[in-house]
């Protein structure tokens, strides 16, 4: 006798879960989107320099990519999911507004780490959770769906810190609201562990389709690492909007808020259409993402906005398609630890560009600029030849 498929349309579990982990991720984006919009003029408040925002934010980066490497082997050999999710999700999320309470940019720097700390926690065992549903719901469009809330998340809180900014609040009084949005995403996770204690029953068919890390698996993870060292946090980039006087204090977290919100759509697209073609889509989001730079750190005000819509179709790509293409080649029983040793190399790509756009900047911005094109370009034959030694391996 056959087993009954279960629905696939809106109505389905594994919709409703994708869903509801959507909204876990849109108030914790309100959060640490919201404090992200202000980390970089807030530190330079209390007497931070270009380079430690940047670094710090690089730093943050990697320990928010490289720690998801414990996290997910602690999550497979103790199969504690919920627990780990849940103890990330609260340090992700309460280090926020207790920015209010930095008196020093060392403090400041600490929490900025926090944050990144509890996101790496928390992530790899989501990803992996989320794909279970990839097989009925398609690799490219539950992981847009997620992002795309995610990126509501990511726009709405730029946009409440510069209404607190337009109605003459300062940088802490912002940050003690997004206790609120904190809140909330903890009451979210709350009801989505009670409704799917065991996401693995969403499974429909074969969703690790690979039995051990293959080739294509470690040169994507090469890709990826080339892809994050060009691609710049916005710490650095609103320290130059401030220091250069380009953006009022006000249009810094609405410049950020943009660019989420056209990350939005992009995701939506990137997700739907790489189900469809594949790697194509891939190339097209990775060139046209490599070309923010200039845009952002030589342009004024309305050439710096093209450049953000640019640089949020990177982040789309990052929180989109990357995690799609990895879902292709995730081994059986280790999927939370493939997530997050991915994540790893990831952050350290992340964390060598960080520190080099960082140095850069103060001197030789022209030349910081150039790295940020090339290293993300240089991604692109290797995104090839990974899915070429994927094929052959089928």
């Amino acid at each position: 006798m056959t087993r009954p498929r279960a629905p696939s349309g809106f109505s389905s579990p594994a919709f409703v879960f994708v869903l509801t982990t959507g909204v876990v991720n849109l108030f914790g984006d309100i959060t640490y989107e919201g404090g992200a919009s202000i980390n970089g003029p807030f530190m330079a408040s209390l007497g931070a320099s270009a380079a430690i925002v940047s670094i710090t934010a690089g730093l943050g980066e990697f320990l928010g990519y490289a720690l998801r490497l414990p996290a997910g082997y602690a999550a497979d050999r103790t199969g504690r999911y919920w627990l780990i999710t849940f103890v990330g999700y609260v340090i992700n999320l309460f280090a926020v507004p207790a920015m209010a309470l930095a008196g020093s940019w060392q403090f400041a720097a600490a929490l900025v780490l926090a944050e990144r700390i509890g996101r790496a926690l928390r992530k790899p065992t989501v990803e992996a959770m989320l794909s279970y549903t990839t097989n009925e719901l398609g690799k490219g469009w539950v992981y847009a769906l997620n992002t795309a809330l995610d990126e509501i998340g990511a726009t709405l809180g730029p946009l409440l810190i510069a209404l607190v900014l337009l109605l003459r609040g300062d940088y802490r009084t912002g940050y003690a609201l997004l206790l609120i949005s904190a809140m909330a995403a903890l009451i979210a996770l709350v009801v989505a562990r009670v409704n799917f204690p065991l996401p693995s029953r969403l499974e429909q068919g074969r969703t690790a389709p690979a039995e051990d890390l293959t080739p294509a698996y470690w040169l994507y993870m090469l890709a990826g690492a080339l892809f994050a060292a060009g691609l710049m946090s916005f710490e650095l980039i609103s320290y130059h909007l401030s220091k250069s006087k380009v953006a009022s204090e006000q249009w810094i977290p609405l410049m950020l808020a943009i660019s989420t919100g056209f990350g939005v759509l992009a995701s939506l697209a990137f997700g739907k259409l790489y189900d469809r073609f594949g790697l194509p889509i891939v190339i097209t989001a990775v060139s046209i993402s490599a070309a923010f730079a200039p845009f952002v750190f030589l342009g004024g005000f309305y050439l710096v906005l093209f450049g953000m819509l640019l640089w949020g179709i990177g982040y789309a790509t990052q929180d989109t398609l990357l995690k799609a293409i990895v879902a292709e080649v995730l081994p059986e029983g280790k999927r939370n630890f493939a997530f997050g040793l991915y994540y790893a190399g990831y952050g350290v790509g992340w964390l060598v560009g960080s520190a080099a756009t960082g140095v850069l900047y103060e001197r030789y911005r022209i030349t910081m600029i150039v790295f940020s094109i090339a290293a993300q370009l240089a991604s692109v034959p290797i995104f090839v030849w990974a899915r070429r030694r994927q094929e052959i391996s089928r």
